[in-house]
């Protein structure tokens, strides 16, 4: 064997030694990855280490990741303060890094795992990394350094809670999926209104709401969901312990029906009650009031740096006045500390008057409402919100169901202001982007669990490109795999994924209720696409609507309002399938199938009715045209409990299985 083969052999042999562990995947994908060799596997129970110069920063961080390994893992780990052994996982606060700015970290495996930053949210954001790659690889980290941060400040969501209430517990949901995921800002939508040809042309019937207390405005709050100021300030505090900024909108001069019911005299007699009449001065006496309620005072309710004052969709008649009405609202927030922010529409609105342009951030959301370039050069700071791309509006036709993932993924950018329009890359004065949720179609059924099928595809594209920018080393399928593997955050399940299938009852024993007493299963809820079978037999005194599953969201009934129809209820509303009775004194075999589109009732192996497509026609008299609403009779299936302990289903049940996937019918 010559010398040079010989080190070929030893090179070859050596290899495997010498691989580096590829850079693990998260979303969103890490900037920098430098492999080591080997593994490190975190033990069941461990410990948090934090060092001492940093307890007071980062026990807070320590605390909730020690609680979301409990959560996503199952494990149990102690906090303490001292000098990282083996196995452990260290956090650390370091000198400040151009670089990595204000929210980059470094995470270093060896021995034990390290997470360091400049700042305690840089330290945060790498224990979402750390969770990621725990959960994806079963507690198993490849040794190696990660350097990351993110290529954009401003990573965001707004939801529209006005014309479709979100509760409480889902909006601290969605903090923790947005945290999970890297995801900076969450800008909720407190007022706005539905379309009055909906609800006979008539304004004063045209839904409405404002959805947070007010004490000086008793009857302006929501009477069908509102959050109290205690639980708003809480959601923004617990917003700042995952590094989520919570942005409060209260829209005005448009979309402001909410104000106008309550006190009709400050509506506009010329442009509709949805817009505020921007000359008389018990408008700017109620919206001054209004505000100050929220921002002023020792302990206001409006904790966070941002305020968003709405202003989008004036009519274009007023458009001096439309602009010294903004100018002084932006003037009147900033009074209380507060950085201001507003819906892109000077484009539309143009004028002479001057409207503040310094410290203020504008989301650019229409070529047609705002002009990019010309106000950047104004000074604005600018958001991507551009309604083309980012606008998502359940059961509508002229936004989208849902956002393009694959083009976001592959194509866009914020520099891609909207479809004529795309600045050149590092322009000073982009902040960043953020997509949007409109609940548009007042009453037509949506679900909270609906829009989060919409929402949580979109939070992870837009975390990826947000963050990441370009990832050309992974292809998209690739992408949305991993997708579709990872969690929604630890302790959050609101697609209601389950094994694909499971038995709920023992095979062929017979369980017997009576109508006051109730069955534990394994599983909360099924979400889409799913088939839930059982075979049934009511007594002949089963109760009228008597409860036969119950779960989180959601319940089905039998013998809905004394009819013998099977029906079910979620998010305030209820739907009965109407084309059959179950009959009472015999058994019967039913299948009920969900998808995000409808609802399926199989009876004795036969579809029976599908609930999906059901209209609204409505005539809208402003602009002499039939318009459409959609329902959405969709269903993600309670599974918690059989029966209820009040009024529950009276009778005989057996074989409850539950499918989950794409061949849950078969």
């Amino acid at each position: 064997m010559t010398k040079k083969i010989l080190i070929l052999c030893i090179w070859a042999i050596c290899l495997p030694i010498l691989a580096q562990e590829p850079c693990p995947q998260v979303i969103p994908a890490l900037q920098q990855w430098k492999g080591g060799k080997g593994t490190l596997t975190l033990p069941p129970e461990g410990n948090i280490v934090v060092n001492p110069a940093s307890k007071t920063q980062l026990w807070p961080t320590a605390t909730i990741l020690a609680g979301d390994l409990k959560e996503l893992m199952g494990w149990n780990y102690t906090i303490k303060t001292g000098e990282p052994q083996e196995n452990d996982i260290y956090l650390s606060l370091d000198k400040p890094d151009k670089q990595l700015g204000d929210e980059g970290y470094v995470m270093h495996t060896d021995r034990h795992t390290g997470i360091h930053a400049p700042t305690a949210k840089g330290v945060f954001w790498g224990t979402r990394t750390l969770l990621q790659i725990a959960c994806s690889r079963k507690g198993e980290l490849p040794k190696g350094t990660a350097r990351d941060y993110p290529s954009f400040s401003h990573r965001g969501f707004m939801l529209d809670v006005a014309r479709k209430f979100f509760t409480m517990d889902y909006l601290r949901q969605q903090v923790k999926i947005l945290s999970f995921y890297k995801m900076n800002e969450f800008q909720i939508h407190l007022n706005d209104n539905g379309f009055p040809q909906f609800f006979d042309n008539d304004w004063n019937k045209t839904y409405a709401a404002f959805r947070l207390e007010s004490g000086r405005f008793p009857g302006l709050t929501a009477k069908d969901g509102s959050y109290t100021k205690k639980e708003f300030t809480g959601l923004q505090r617990m917003g700042m312990d995952y590094g989520v900024n919570v942005i409060p909108e209260i829209d005005v001069p448009a979309h402001s029906l909410a104000f106008t019911h309550y006190k009709p005299e400050i509506g506009s007699t010329e442009y509709g009650a949805d817009h505020l009449d921007l000359y008389k001065d018990e408008t700017y006496r109620f919206l001054n009031s209004l505000f100050d309620e929220y921002l002023s005072g020792d302990s206001p309710v409006f904790i966070g740096p941002d305020v968003h004052i709405g202003t989008d969709e004036y009519n274009k008649k007023e458009a001096e006045q439309y602009r010294h009405f903004t100018d002084y609202y932006l003037k009147y927030v900033e009074s209380y500390g507060k950085h201001p922010r507003m819906w892109g529409g000077l484009k539309w609105l143009p004028g002479k008057t001057p409207v503040k342009a310094d410290d203020v951030t504008v989301n650019a959301w229409s070529y047609d409402w705002i002009d990019p370039e010309a106000a950047l050069k104004d000074g604005y700071t600018l958001i991507n919100t551009c309604d083309t791309y980012l606008y998502i509006v359940p059961g509508a036709d002229y936004y989208r169901d849902f956002l393009d993932g694959q083009w976001i993924y592959e194509s866009w950018s914020p520099w891609i202001m909207n479809s004529r329009q795309t600045l050149p890359e590092n322009t000073p004065g982009v902040l960043g982007g953020m997509f949007a949720v409109w609940n548009d179609l007042c009453g037509n059924g949506i679900s909270e669990q609906d829009v989060h099928l919409r929402s949580f595809p979109a939070i992870q594209v837009l975390s990826e490109k947000l963050w990441k920018g370009g990832n050309k080393e992974v292809p998209y399928k690739e992408f949305e795999t991993l997708c579709r593997i990872m969690p929604e955050a630890p302790g959050v399940n609101l697609s209601a994924r389950v094994p694909d299938s499971t038995c709920l009852t023992v095979p062929g024993q017979v369980c017997i209720l009576n109508g006051t007493d109730t069955l534990a299963t394994s599983l909360p809820e099924v979400g889409y696409p799913y088939a839930v079978s059982f075979s049934i037999c009511p007594d002949k005194d089963t109760p009228v609507s008597g409860i036969l599953f119950d779960g989180p969201h959601s319940k089905v009934y039998t013998n809905w309002e004394n009819t013998g129809r099977i029906a079910f209820s979620r998010d305030g509303y209820t739907f009965a399938f109407q084309s059959y009775r179950l009959p009472t004194g015999k058994w019967t075999d039913i299948r009920i199938e969900g998808d995000y589109k409808g609802t399926s009732l199989y009876v004795d192996g036969r579809l029976q009715e599908r609930l999906e497509g059901r209209k609204m026609k409505a005539y809208y008299e402003k602009y002499r045209r039939m318009d459409y609403m959609t329902y959405q009779e969709t269903l993600i299936f309670p599974l918690r409990r059989i029966g209820n302990c009040l009024n529950g289903f009276k009778g005989k049940i057996k074989d409850v299985i539950c499918r989950q996937g794409s061949s849950a019918a078969e």
